[in-house]
């Protein structure tokens, strides 16, 4: 894989520059390594350093220039189901260190901020004050850790979603902040956000880059990719699942090959996103042919 640009300082000059490849799937490749089912992955990044770092460092060699931590699940909230709360901010430290020795100076590090598993208010009964702190104490410990930016993602509630942006500008003032939303083929998140309330909201609060992940295949995606490069001012971020999943023998099977994901990285490219990579069921060998038919 070409290195990344030794002149870019900052994740939002590169974007602003050059389309960079995401990584792919991480719980899955968690899970193919012996994380059993309903386990906590993030506690891998103190039990199983090998694991975490075997995955990253998978995706950099394919061709990554930004990768996420093993933190999507990472929220005090998220932990408490685990009973782990009392651990966020080392789990989180411990897993941007992680990804930065992978990294190893060949790609950007970020900090994944997935949803809390609770519903904030009006919806729920987590109030927006409980949401801010748990998402402010991860991202604490991911900036502890090193990490680049922050990516909040797979995110269905706009109210989560902005409650995690105000956290991390809050915990980390000085890092640029990202966010992605899930979105069904319809075009709209299970809480009913259309890609239209998402651009103004997400920019609204400050992020510099906002796209989808995670809900739909790479190519039920293109149609909202293309609206998203029609309304942002910001890049477009873009990392679908490969494929819908469908259920084979019990397990989520999802067909998309890395020729059908490295083919749809270009229509994603040729419509303006910037950052593009995968979700659920995307391998190294997704990504190594996304990065083949992207880079020049």
């Amino acid at each position: 894989m070409a290195r990344m640009n030794r002149d870019w300082r900052d994740i939002r000059q590169a974007l602003a520059e050059s389309v960079l490849i995401g990584d792919g799937a991480f719980g899955t490749q968690l899970h193919a390594a012996g994380l059993g089912p309903g386990a906590c992955a993030e506690e891998w990044n103190a039990s199983r350093p090998d694991a975490v770092l075997a995955v990253t460092a998978a995706y950099v060699s394919a061709g990554a220039n930004i990768v996420t931590t093993n933190t999507c699940g990472g929220s005090a909230l998220k932990l408490a189901a685990h009973g782990l709360a009392n651990r966020c901010e080392e789990l989180n430290e411990r897993a941007a260190t992680l990804a930065g020795q992978a990294a190893h100076g060949r790609a950007f590090v970020v900090g994944s901020v997935g949803p809390s598993g609770t519903i904030i208010e009006p919806f729920g009964d987590t109030t927006d004050v409980e949401a801010r702190e748990s998402f402010a104490r991860q991202v604490r410990g991911l900036r502890a850790g090193g990490i680049d930016g922050v990516l909040v993602e797979t995110m269905f509630s706009l109210e989560e979603a902005l409650a995690a942006l105000a956290a991390a500008a809050e915990a980390a003032p000085d890092l640029p902040r990202f966010c992605t939303m899930t979105f069904q083929p319809e075009g709209r998140t299970s809480f009913g956000v259309a890609v239209d309330r998402a651009v103004a909201a997400l920019e609204d609060a400050g992020a510099a880059g906002v796209g989808l992940n995670c809900g739909t295949g790479s190519e039920q995606a293109l149609p909202m990719v293309e609206r998203f490069c029609e309304l942002a001012s910001v890049p477009i971020i873009v990392q679908p699942n490969a494929g819908l999943p469908e259920l084979v023998n019990g397990k989520a099977v999802f067909s998309e090959t890395p020729e059908v994901m490295a083919a749809q990285a270009l229509h994603f490219r040729d419509a303006g996103a910037r950052w593009i990579g995968g979700c659920c069921g995307s391998t190294p060998a997704h990504i190594r042919a996304m990065a083949k038919a992207l880079t020049p």
